[in-house]
């Protein structure tokens, strides 16, 4: 919003100084840019230990998913091995 209320002042004071419209425009053009991404980058580090906090999870996560996947197999080979030999 910050970004917004910044553009309108900026054009507002484009105006009074008597500033071209070609030149109004093109400054406008530039502010939006650069604000835009002052407030990316803004949003960024507001975010960033959420940020932080799901690439842990994700990284403990992948580490565990392994084991999990190695235990899965090792019980199904087994059961089907104790199936197989009760069949008879």
């Amino acid at each position: 919003m910050i970004e917004f209320l910044f553009i309108i002042g900026f054009t507002i004071a484009l105006l009074a100084t008597g500033i071209s419209f070609l030149g109004i425009v093109a400054a406008m053009a530039v502010g939006f840019i650069v604000m835009a991404l002052a407030g990316m980058i803004g949003l960024v580090f507001k975010m960033l230990p959420w940020i932080l906090l799901a690439a842990v999870i994700v990284w403990l996560l992948k580490g565990r998913d392994k084991t999990a996947t190695q235990a899965r197999n090792y019980c199904y080979k087994r059961s089907r091995r104790y199936h197989r030999a009760r069949r008879f």
